[in-house]
């Protein structure tokens, strides 16, 4: 009978084990959700210096664009006329060199191209003759002066003398007036060195643009060896139409885009608004100077733009830099924050680390590959945004997940 109070007993203990380990289950079940919620929500992400490389990752200063207040409009890169020239030649003949390419870079005065003709030849040897002359009418003259002195002969054969030598003069100064227009010098003319070669010089500096002549080919005054344009003086016309053009003024600031190659983003400035429709068309021209760097910019080109018609700014990015997860848009800066459970970074060569910190934005105005955004938190005033490679940096920051290490 004593049996049963102990048999009791070591129920009783069994049943209260069995609960206290039920409880203990849920209360570790609970520890590692918290660790893994708090370990997720982390958004500082580490990424290596040979995956920046790989990645092609570029940070860049966070700009400020007036996309919003704006008007959109297409236009073409043109060269003024004055920064144009045609090479031609003043004399026909036969194209003997030519020393230029399309895209050569020339100066003013350099040589183009030499071209033959026999008439040049000509026109050097009417020049000796009337030297020849020339010389011979001085002394004729002279010698007239000192017989009309010493009353030896009459006053009209001084004053004959004194017209030929005038009318000589005359024909010299005409002869080596067209031969220097030619580029032909007359020095040596003396000498008796004629050359039947004329050398086509460079009007101005500037680029080679096209060439329309080849080796053998007839030239003539109305057909150019070659064109030059000097972009110096590149600038934009715009295309206004009516109803926007009491929103544009001189001075206003442009920017735009080859239609053909939108990835890099010029700026250009109003100089000039048009008094008259183009082309029967209801849009006026507006001039606008590019500034800055010019490379790569043609006359001709066709262009996107957008005009500036207001003095709020608010940050913008390249839309690429915008990446979106989980119905959110984000963008990601440099930062020196830790994450969450990483270890140490080290510094030797490719085992470096940079460290991203996501940042969720909200989108505003697109444009010229552009986009306006609105940071949920606030950025630091020197924040280096992802412009490129935001992609790969979501990826990485995604696929580890857990944060393996």
């Amino acid at each position: 009978m004593k049996t049963f109070p102990i048999i009791l007993l070591i129920a009783s203990l069994t049943f209260l084990c069995s609960c206290g380990s039920r409880q203990a289950a849920p209360a570790a079940k609970e520890t590692t959700t918290e660790a893994g919620e708090t370990h997720g929500e982390s958004n500082i992400v580490s990424v290596s210096a040979e995956q920046i490389r790989t990645a092609g990752i570029v940070s860049a200063t966070l700009e400020h664009k007036n996309l919003g207040s704006s008007i959109k409009v297409t236009g073409r890169l043109e060269v003024p006329a004055q920064n144009k020239a045609a090479v031609t030649s003043l004399y026909s003949g036969i194209l003997k060199t030519l020393l230029v390419l399309p895209g050569s870079e020339v100066r003013k005065g350099q040589a183009i191209a030499t071209i033959t003709n026999t008439e040049l030849a000509g026109l050097q040897q009417n020049l000796i003759s009337v030297n020849a002359q020339l010389q011979l009418a001085e002394l004729e003259y002279t010698r007239q002066k000192e017989l009309v002195a010493g009353n030896a002969a009459p006053l009209k054969n001084l004053q004959r003398a004194q017209a030929e030598r005038n009318s000589l003069k005359a024909q010299q100064a005409a002869l080596k007036k067209q031969l220097a227009t030619l580029g032909i010098g007359t020095a040596s003319l003396n000498s008796g060195a004629i050359s039947s070669t004329l050398t086509l010089t460079a009007p101005i500096s500037g680029t080679i643009s096209t060439v329309n002549a080849e080796i053998g080919s007839k030239v003539d005054a109305a057909t150019p060896v070659a064109t030059i344009v000097n972009n110096s003086q590149l600038h934009l016309d715009l295309y206004v139409y009516e109803k926007d053009l009491p929103l544009v003024q001189k001075g206003q600031t442009i920017h735009f885009t080859l239609t053909n190659a939108p990835g890099k983003e010029h700026d250009a400035r109003i100089f000039s608004i048009g008094t008259a429709f183009a082309d029967q068309s209801k849009a006026v021209p507006v001039h606008a100077e590019v500034s800055g760097d010019k490379t790569g910019l043609i006359e001709g080109m066709n262009v996107t733009a957008v005009i500036s018609i207001g003095n709020t700014t608010a940050p913008a990015v390249p839309t690429e830099a915008i990446v979106s997860n989980a119905g959110k848009d984000y963008i990601f800066i440099r930062t020196d924050k830790e994450e969450h459970g990483h270890a140490e970074k080290t510094a030797d060569g490719d085992h470096e680390e940079t460290r991203f910190e996501r940042i969720q934005v909200v989108r505003g105005v697109s444009d010229l590959g552009y986009t306006e955004i609105q940071p949920v938190a606030d950025l630091p005033h020197d924040a280096q945004v992802v412009v490129k490679g935001a992609f790969f940096v979501m990826a990485r920051m995604t696929n580890t997940g857990e944060h393996e290490h």
